[in-house]
């Protein structure tokens, strides 16, 4: 597998995050705007349960390039 091209999902329950690193620019909307999920120097980088659903869907739809999607879990 392409270390340029991953693709990782993360999930809370309620919202799954799925990454894409060949599309992320590093413009780091993410870190800014919600840094106790977004902590691209740890690993795992995504922290999904240290924020509430509705500021993670807000945060990832600020993602400049669409690396960063989401969906709903049912």
């Amino acid at each position: 597998m392409n270390p340029n091209d991953l693709k990782k999902e993360y999930t809370n329950g309620e919202v799954t995050v799925v990454w894409q690193s060949g599309k992320c620019i590093h413009s780091a909307n993410c870190v800014k705007n919600n840094p106790a999920v977004f902590q691209p120097k740890e690993k795992p980088w995504i922290k999904i349960d240290s924020s509430s659903t509705d500021k993670i869907i807000e945060t990832v739809q600020k993602c400049p390039s669409g690396a960063l999607t989401f969906y709903k879990n049912e």
